[in-house]
């Protein structure tokens, strides 16, 4: 195995992990004192699972649109290539227990979300591949993590 100097993510080892789980993946000071801080929003196991693209597609939308009513100081909710889960970047020192907590909120929310009720932000002008959308796939994915957090706790290992 080739060691990466630069990523973050290729020096966890990811058959060691349980699905799902909130990760602090990371902490920088900025020059100007701001700190920001990266998580690993782990919804499958990796190299066993992955989410469906309009899965995942269809998560993110819905949870851009409620975590910002949870927490403040968001910067980004951005989904892995590997599909796995998200990457979740916040201003602050915040702690893997608060942010399961939050986004354990959300999730329950997405879960219950309405079949009828459009999803936020899917049409050509506001979406880059609107077409690719599967809220059936978001809400199981929603209510697994939710499951899975609330049996095992929020920890990684």
């Amino acid at each position: 195995m080739k060691e990466s100097r630069n990523v973050e993510s290729f020096a966890l080892d990811h058959t060691k992990v349980r699905a799902p789980y909130v990760r602090l993946a990371g902490k920088k000071t900025g020059p100007n004192g701001d700190i920001v801080t990266k998580f690993d929003i782990r919804f499958c196991q990796p190299n066993e699972e992955f989410m469906t693209t309009g899965g995942i597609h269809t998560l993110e939308h819905l949870m851009a649109e409620y975590i910002r009513d949870e927490i403040d100081g968001v910067i980004d909710l951005s989904p892995m290539g590997c599909r796995t889960g998200f990457y979740f970047t916040v201003f602050g020192g915040r702690d893997e227990e608060y942010i399961a907590e939050k986004i354990r909120n959300v999730l329950v929310k997405v879960a219950a979300w309405p079949e009828t009720e459009e999803v936020p932000g899917v049409d050509p002008v506001m979406c880059g591949n609107y077409r690719d959308h599967n809220l059936s796939d978001a809400k199981a994915w929603a209510a697994k993590w939710v499951e899975g957090i609330d049996n095992k706790g929020w920890q990684c290992f």
